[in-house]
């Protein structure tokens, strides 16, 4: 979901340094094993997070003791044509202190994204990622922008809306490894994504390539299936670990740990997964290419995650993610520096994202209206 919630902030973050009024705002991923501390194997009790549940007693039995009891196995693209549709959704408050100024940012960003299977082996997944709708509502310092791609009767035309109209329709092809879950994007996908983006804006052009990497687009794929432990063997101990860097030049580099802890399946199927996440921003160095295409330049920033947790259900007879929703609160400061002065900036910010696979495709709807 990261990428999805950074690429939206970055979009608009572009669009704001270039035409809108501002006050003053992939990935490398290794699955770990987490330590075997979540199960007590002589009294047949998971601690913790799956604390109750008693093997023996008619309930939903957790993982055998030293083994992979439970299996959280993707399914969703098991041959060639099969659809899934997906709408993720991230709500972000941030509130800034520029010296005695204090600034209230409000965004809600909403993507549906289509997956088509085109192909199957035994070791990947070939599939198509489409983002088929857009929505945005934003509110900087009393001002609103809002757009909805699938109501454009009611969208307002401004140069920040262009950005968001270049996403729809927007398409990948993604070579996913079956075990891992990891995607591969093809880079002549990226560079249609950058040129189509920077029709809206051409000085923005190089600024893109060097924030939409090829890892970054390729974190995009991150909500379907990275919650999952590997080959989707649950670990002794119900716990698993990910660590996730998102490189974005100019702007900066987000790491994030996530701590994966499973918890039980209810008889609808229904696995619960709880997470728990810690964030690490650092800003561009003095080497970082591209530095100074922004019309401002993070100096220095001491931002971090206060708290961060989620819970994520999983559908083991579909083998796929049924929802999820996870929240984090960020807060530090930052040194901006714009045209050679350098001002302080106090940011405190909430984010809340959530991921709903959708039964049916978002876009009948829309295309009654």
């Amino acid at each position: 979901m990261k990428a999805w919630r950074w690429l939206g902030g970055a979009l608009v973050l572009l669009a704001l340094a270039v035409g809108a009024s501002v006050h003053g705002q992939g990935g490398d991923k290794k699955g770990k094993e987490g330590d075997a501390k979540g199960k007590d194997p002589g009294k047949g009790k998971v601690t913790e997070q799956g604390k109750g549940k008693e093997q023996g007693k008619g309930k939903q039995p957790g993982p055998e003791a030293g083994g992979s009891g439970t299996k959280l196995e993707w399914k969703a693209f098991g041959k060639p044509g099969d659809k899934l549709w997906q709408k993720m959704e991230t709500t972000t408050t941030q509130k800034m202190k520029v010296m005695t100024m204090e600034v209230t940012q409000k965004q809600t960003q909403t993507f549906y994204v289509e997956w088509i299977t085109e192909k199957v082996t035994d070791a990947d997944y070939v599939v198509k990622q489409k983002i088929v709708g857009v929505k945005m509502d934003i509110e900087i310092g009393g001002n609103k922008i809002s757009y909805d791609s699938m109501n454009t009767k009611e969208t307002q035309q401004n140069p920040l809306t262009e950005f968001f109209k270049a996403l729809v329709g927007q398409e990948f092809t993604l070579t996913i490894d079956r075990k891992k879950l990891t995607a591969k994007v093809e880079e002549k996908d990226r560079e249609k994504f950058i040129e189509n983006l920077s029709r809206a804006n051409p000085q923005l052009k190089e600024l893109l390539k060097a924030i939409l990497s090829k890892e970054a687009l390729e974190q995009m794929a991150d909500p379907v299936f990275s919650a999952l432990p590997e080959g989707g063997d649950v670990p002794k101990g119900n716990e698993w670990k990910k660590k996730s860097v998102l490189n974005m030049g100019p702007i900066g580099k987000y790491t994030t740990d996530y701590d994966f802890a499973y918890k039980d399946t209810g008889k609808d199927g229904l696995a619960t997964i709880l997470v728990k996440t810690e964030l690490k921003y650092e800003p561009p160095g003095p080497d970082t290419k591209d530095k100074d295409s922004l019309p401002f330049k993070i100096v220095s920033a001491t931002l971090k995650s206060t708290k961060g947790s989620g819970e994520v259900k999983f559908d083991t007879k579909a083998g796929r993610i049924e929802t999820s929703k996870m929240s984090m609160d960020l807060t530090g400061d930052l040194d901006i520096e714009i045209a050679g002065q350098t001002t302080a900036v106090h940011l405190e910010q909430t984010q809340t994202s959530t991921l709903e696979t959708l039964k049916d495709d978002p876009l009948k709807g829309a295309k009654k209206q």
